[in-house]
């Protein structure tokens, strides 16, 4: 089977489908084909984070990281709100518990007035108690931006539209891309269902990105290893508990946000997740592996660097990840009241997190051209959020 489209997306994931939708406005008379190996859209870090958009109060200002998020929460907010996608602006605080967090904390304030993070202000412990009664901390950060989505409905909704506006586009589902054969005009990607032909190709692959890249003999000074985010929920009786989104002060060491409180858009309150080494890249359980995975991180000089480095964090965070205990413990620290009893094991997703040769864990979106294939090689948190955005910056890369 041969299938010719003006456009291909790989990977039916949040970017890949807001960059579809994008391309399809942008192009509405280009035909576009999405691959995506699974069974259903969003199988993999969309469907399993948090489901969070984040106000993008964090990033280092003028980044990639930052600018995106900003300028994607707006978008996302408006798109949500013009196609009955289930969304809530909530607002979450980010919590000091101690006084030697204050100085992190206020680094992250204004990080957020320079990144135009709106409505921010400092609460004291008072103030924090008002927001969320079970909460203990010296001084925190109120952010009225931040909020929930149903990110896979979403993704089905981006689907909808792209299929309304052209009708010859189409979702090909269970569809895992073999090989490449790149060239200047019409690049082939040969498949498991049949080859497609495209003059304009964008990988969106999330957890298989930089394989995916070698595949078209992209070049990489960076490896994904994959990190699994265990999370726990409230259970019924302990739900109010939490009202909203509840964080600590991050190690700014790490580009992870710490375990925090979740409100879900179905109701529910989720803790977590922490962040452990995983030995499969699609793994969700504790005991997953793949030896190809395993062998392919350990064979990567850069994974040896950051084990070297943060040792002793990643023995902590697996001492959590197998101890109910002390993942509570964590949660303690702020919420005294909540003990082993008030959450229930829910689920588990994995980041794919890019590591340069010298250890060092990629911060900001990366994005790398090849003849004229885009590859999306590293979209870290806040890539959910800032999906729209990111769509922007690729419909670019292909104007130019």
């Amino acid at each position: 089977m041969l299938n010719n489209y003006d456009f291909i997306i790989v990977g039916g994931g949040v970017v890949g489908l807001a960059t579809a939708y994008k391309l399809q406005l942008k192009f509405p008379e280009n035909s576009i084909a999405i691959l995506e190996k699974e069974i259903k859209i969003g199988k993999h870090q969309t469907g399993r984070n948090s489901g969070v958009m984040h106000s993008g109060i964090y990033y280092k200002p003028e980044s990639y990281k930052a600018k995106n998020c900003y300028n994607g929460l707006n978008q996302l907010v408006e798109f949500a709100k013009k196609n009955d996608v289930l969304h809530d602006i909530c607002g979450k605080i980010i919590v000091a518990t101690s006084t030697k967090e204050i100085p992190v904390l206020e680094t992250i304030y204004k990080r957020g007035i320079k990144n135009k993070t709106a409505g921010i202000c400092y609460l004291n412990s008072e103030e924090i108690k008002k927001k969320e009664p079970f909460i203990e901390g010296v001084k925190a950060i109120w952010v009225p931006t931040a909020g929930i989505i149903d990110y896979v409905g979403l993704c089905t909704t981006f689907v909808n539209k792209i299929v309304e506006i052209n009708s010859n586009s189409k979702l090909f589902l269970s569809c895992e891309v073999k090989k490449i054969d790149s060239h200047k005009e019409v690049s082939t990607l040969k498949t498991n269902i049949g080859n497609f032909n495209a003059s304009k190709i964008i990988f969106c692959t999330g957890l298989q990105s930089d394989r995916v890249a070698k595949k078209d003999n992209l070049k990489l000074d960076m490896q994904i290893v994959g990190f699994r985010g265990d999370y726990y929920e409230l259970k019924p009786e302990a739900l109010h508990k939490i009202k909203n989104l509840v964080y600590p002060v991050p190690d700014p060491k790490f580009p992870f946000l710490g375990v925090h409180f979740t409100r879900m858009i179905d109701g529910g309150i989720e803790c977590g997740p922490n962040a452990v080494f995983t030995f499969k890249r699609e793994g969700y359980n504790k005991t997953s592996f793949s030896l190809k995975d395993t062998f392919e991180a350990f064979a990567f000089k850069g994974t040896w660097k950051l084990f070297g480095k943060h040792w002793r964090k990643g023995i902590d965070e697996y001492k959590r990840a197998f101890s109910k205990r002390l993942f509570v413990k964590e949660l303690q620290k702020m919420m005294p009241s909540i003990s082993v009893n008030d959450v229930q094991p829910v689920r588990a997703g994995v980041r794919a997190q890019a590591i340069d040769y010298f250890g060092n864990m990629v911060d900001d979106f990366k994005i790398e051209k090849h003849y004229n294939n885009i590859h999306v090689i590293n979209a870290p948190s806040p890539a959910a959020t800032s999906c729209l955005a990111i769509a922007d910056e690729i419909v670019n890369f292909v104007l130019k």
